[in-house]
């Protein structure tokens, strides 16, 4: 269980170097387009292999162009994570674009809008009258033919 908590400890202290280097290291004009947000790190139970899913917030083409951007800043990356974090094999890094945030506004605006057809149609059976009990009665007793029976 040991190596769960390394794992889960390197990719924290990745995190956070990386949000690090989105602010203050990478100079490329691509990333600084959108606004980036690293969302979740991933490592390799063997610490080679890192996959860091970010979030751009902006248009599709300014997300492509970002990610562009960020991965041909991944050499560089590698080597200020390997300079900061004294590591003897520094993991490869891979950028990948996370659409989970997309994905939950989606899922919060379908909420809000069923939530607001589920306020108008309240506001709807409000203003219709009710039936009376008397009305309610003499329908159940007519029997529905009209008979009275």
């Amino acid at each position: 269980m040991a190596q769960g908590r390394r794992v889960e400890r390197m990719a924290s202290l990745i995190r956070r170097e990386i949000s690090e280097l989105l602010v203050n290291g990478i100079k490329d004009e691509r990333v600084s387009l959108g606004m980036v947000s690293v969302t979740q790190v991933e490592v390799a139970g063997d610490l080679q292999h890192c996959k860091i899913f970010v979030s751009v917030f902006g248009s599709d083409e300014d997300r492509q162009t970002t990610l562009a951007g960020l991965k041909s800043a991944a050499p560089f990356v590698k080597g200020e994570l390997a300079r900061r974090l004294n590591l003897r094999r520094t993991p490869e890094v891979q950028f990948l674009l996370d659409r989970g945030l997309e994905r939950g506004g989606a899922v919060l605006g379908l909420l809000s809008q069923l939530g607001e057809e589920r306020q108008q149609r309240d506001a709807l059976a409000v203003d219709e009258p009710a039936p009376s009990d008397e009305a309610l009665t003499a329908e159940a007793g007519d029997g529905g033919d009209g008979s009275g029976r």
